[in-house]
């Protein structure tokens, strides 16, 4: 029976069209009738506790307890506590029995959240459950029988942990049974948009004001950030501009004083992550200005050649005798012919250059200058005009906007 993405979509309130997003909920949904361990994994703020309540809700246990567990929340003295229960008096402050969420959460679905700060005790502890559902309350011998669905979900890099030995290998493989990863942000493209639009929807609701709305460049600018934060920054951005700004259309302008922009494109490596740098949108900027350097370089090699066939050695005799005597006249042209004496008593050799006179100021070969000249020559030459000078550089109009805005040549 095919998957309908959008009915899934509608009833949980997942916003986007991204294909990498369709293929994750789809993949929820087929493993959901199955009792296979999930692994959901993905930056923090992408939205992984939604792949869960999927899982739930298409299995046969929809009607079963569900339990969303933040792992990095609760302190590694009391986390044994909280997931397997303990027993009256087994450490101090246990006044009572206490039942764990394994236990109360039998014959339902339990969400492990941040899996991959679990403390290396309590892995062995979960290991067990989830290889034959057995597990022990704190301060207890009595081996006790679990029927729990198990969904993790991590921002981390289990494999690295593993390498560095804070995460059990057997354990990452009983748990990645069926890895289920949810795209960032910044590359769900025009989602970023969607998005935008439902919150300020929901925030002229809440706030009782009409909704913001974005002008075409301030869109590209919001598709071409980073988002770290992913949606849950994208959701704070929107909730300020409702709040802090009176006018509801939302220019490049008032967006930036938002969003750090100098951060977006800015070509670097994450620790522990490979670099990905796409330079397909400015291609052909960056292949006009290596041009120009190429021009710049052979217009130097052609000076200092021409330096180097009029410079000349020229031996001065030494006399018998020490004396003053004046520098011969064939040293220098006839427009600066002066008299110089020099006192000799060894041989002496001299440079004899022409009077072209090396500039003395270098011509610049920075690609970044030789960028902004390009930009300045082709507004200057186009009145202005951004789309027919983006025309004569050979890039988008969008790219020659973000360059404006980076070299501040408005």
């Amino acid at each position: 029976m095919p998957i309908d993405i959008q009915a899934v979509k509608q009833r949980f309130g997942i916003i986007g069209n991204d294909p990498k997003l369709n293929r994750a909920i789809a993949r929820a949904v087929r493993v959901a009738p199955t009792d296979i361990t999930v692994l959901v994994s993905g930056e923090s703020g992408t939205g992984k506790e939604t792949i869960p309540k999927i899982i739930h809700q298409f299995s046969h246990r929809k009607h079963g307890p569900y339990f969303a567990i933040n792992c990095g929340a609760i302190p590694e003295g009391t986390i044994d506590s909280e997931l397997f229960g303990h027993e009256k008096g087994s450490f101090t402050g246990a006044t009572t029995t206490r039942k764990g969420y394994f236990e109360v959460a039998n014959g339902g679905t339990l969400f492990l959240d941040e899996v991959g700060e679990l403390p290396l005790t309590t892995q062995v502890r979960l290991l067990r459950v989830l290889e034959n559902g057995e597990f022990i309350k704190v301060g207890s011998s009595k081996v006790e029988k679990t029927d729990v669905r198990i969904v993790a979900a991590t921002n981390k890099d289990l494999r690295k942990l593993v390498e560095e030995g804070k995460f059990r290998e057997d354990l990452y493989y009983r748990l990645n049974t069926v890895e289920i990863p949810l795209p960032p942000l910044r590359e769900r493209g025009d989602d970023i948009i969607l998005l935008f639009r439902k919150f300020a929807s929901d925030f002229a609701y809440k706030y009782n004001r009409p909704p913001v709305r974005l002008t075409p460049e301030a869109q590209q600018i919001l598709k071409q950030y980073h988002w770290p934060g992913n949606i849950r920054e994208l959701r704070n951005v929107v909730e300020q501009i409702s709040v802090l700004e009176e006018t509801r259309e939302i220019t490049p302008d008032i967006l930036t004083k938002y969003i750090p922009l100098y951060r977006q494109n800015l070509p670097g490596i994450i620790a522990g992550e490979k670099a990905n740098f796409d330079f397909g949108k400015d291609r052909e900027l960056i292949f006009k200005l290596l041009f120009e350097m190429k021009k710049e370089i052979d217009r130097l090699k052609n000076k200092i050649a021409r330096l180097n066939a009029h410079t000349e050695i020229i031996p001065l005799p030494t006399p018998r005798t020490e004396s003053h005597m004046p520098v011969s006249e064939t040293l220098y042209p006839a427009s600066e012919r002066v008299h110089k004496t020099l006192h000799v008593e060894e041989p002496v050799y001299t440079l004899v250059q022409d009077d072209e006179e090396p500039e003395k100021k270098e011509e610049s070969l920075s690609l970044v200058e030789t960028e902004k000249e390009l930009i300045k020559k082709a507004l200057k030459k186009h009145n202005g005009r951004r789309k027919p000078a983006a025309k004569e550089l050979g890039i988008s109009e969008r790219t020659l906007y973000r360059k404006i805005k980076q070299y501040d040549l408005q």
